[in-house]
């Protein structure tokens, strides 16, 4: 194998899992970080993989989207979803971590790995003479983006992404805030709740869109994405919509009452020692002083002290029909793969998946062998086949969801049972590919 190698550009999500899939099978891989040399608006270090917005990764519950792709990821041996593992704090059914633990243990187990070498260096062209895994994702520095677009032969697409605020755990008032799962579910205590009434509410929604944002410098009107919209744009579409969206109150008791609150907001245990909390639901663009003056007007957070304040930042991706293929080849060059954010996928565990993919891809490709992506009837697979075959004149981030997957020949009306019926599916499907093609 003296003559075949991979390099990997951007030490995130997608590169991280990428590199440590072909290291694993023999292949010496080189993994580019420009960080901490180069640092992006949103980074705060240099360790690999790291977590820059919310600390979750979503449900576990295989009925779930984000459960059925967990699955299909612990199956195939991801790297990271194992660091997340072990990385876990309480979040109820969801899989949220500990960032810096959850970092410093993929940069640390990378590091050990034969055949893998990490270099802290920017790469500002892309390279001909290898094959090539460009995770470099939603903040690509300026040379290596020009590049980018020189090979697509067009302008970038991209959209808005805003982070939440984290504040101490110490600075929460616990005699208002209280511990406790919507239904009980998880281990019951595992979010703090901060809850309103309707004049608290309707006090904290006035200031909220009124409040003063960071102006936007880009010339074109914004774009957001609705999965991941700033706080303050959800409360520009109505009085009632927090109330019904980010902050419903449902399954949730106020111990002070005996009822349900008018409005609820939940903090997310953010590390192992739970001494800070992440406002869920609370990407935003105010400006810091906005944020600190409005975010405490939430009842128990009025003397909250915060350690990170939300920001917005613009990410950028390609538009993935008329660039990719299924496998995340590039159509003009296929030693060339392009993975993350950067290919037009949403979500951390969107990321991790198609850096796993594109790892296996590569290896297969350097070996000679078939390249074939998971069926669309398996969460992997339905991604893959997503971005290459979607509409290039509206195409926006893609993110798993059940409607992705093909239908089931026999129609399941229940939504539950439905869904159930489609993960046991693609679970079969999925063992069906790794024994074709002799994955593992």
């Amino acid at each position: 194998m003296e003559n075949k190698h991979v390099i990997v550009i951007g030490g995130g999500l997608a590169g991280s899992e990428a590199a440590y899939q072909i290291a694993k099978r023999g292949i010496p891989v080189t993994l580019y970080e420009m960080r901490p040399q180069v640092m992006t608006p949103a980074h705060k270090g240099g360790e690999l993989a790291e977590i820059v917005c919310s600390n979750s990764l979503g449900s576990l519950d295989i009925d779930t989207s984000g459960g059925l792709l967990k699955s299909e990821l612990q199956r195939l041996g991801s790297f990271l979803l194992e660091k997340a593992v072990d990385a876990r704090v309480p979040a109820g059914h969801a899989l949220a971590v500990d960032r810096k633990k959850f970092s410093q243990s993929v940069t640390e187990g990378l590091s050990k790995m034969e055949n893998l070498k990490v270099v802290r260096e920017e790469i500002k062209k892309i390279p001909q003479e290898a094959s090539v895994i460009l995770a470099s994702g939603p903040l690509t520095s300026g040379d290596l983006a020009i590049d980018v677009m020189r090979l697509t032969e067009r302008k970038n697409l991209f959209f808005y992404d805003a982070t939440a605020p984290i504040v101490e755990a110490s600075s929460i008032d616990r005699s208002v805030v209280f511990s406790a799962s919507r239904y009980d579910r998880g281990e019951g205590d595992d979010y703090l709740n901060a809850p309103f009434t309707k004049e608290e509410y309707l006090r904290f929604y006035n200031a909220l869109i009124r409040a003063e944002r960071v102006p936007l410098n880009e010339a074109e009107d914004p774009t957001f994405f609705e999965e991941c919209l700033p706080i303050e744009e959800i409360a520009s579409r109505g009085e009632r919509t927090l109330a019904f969206g980010p902050l419903k109150p449902v399954g949730l008791i106020d111990p002070r009452t005996g009822e349900r609150p008018f409005a609820v907001v939940q903090l997310r245990q953010d590390d192992l020692l739970a001494e800070n909390y992440q406002l869920v639901g609370f990407q935003t663009r105010l400006t810091w002083s906005a944020q600190k003056e409005i975010f405490r007007l939430i009842p128990g957070l009025e003397n909250a002290s915060f350690t990170r304040f939300g920001v917005m930042h613009r990410n950028t991706f390609v538009n993935a029909p008329l660039v990719l293929e299924r496998t995340f080849q590039t159509k003009k060059r296929n030693s060339l793969f392009i993975v993350g954010q950067l290919s037009g996928l949403e979500g951390y565990t969107e990321a991790i998946a198609s850096g796993l993919l594109a790892g296996l891809m590569a290896v297969r490709a350097l070996l000679g062998q078939p390249l074939a992506v998971p069926p669309p009837t398996t969460a992997l697979g339905s991604l893959a086949w997503a971005i290459s075959r979607a509409d290039f004149r509206r195409f926006q981030p893609v993110k798993f969801s059940f409607g992705l997957l093909d239908p089931l020949e026999q129609r399941v009306k229940e939504k539950r049972e439905r869904r159930k019926a489609l993960a046991e599916r693609a679970t079969q499907d999925l063992e069906t590919w790794i024994q074709r093609y002799s994955i593992l």
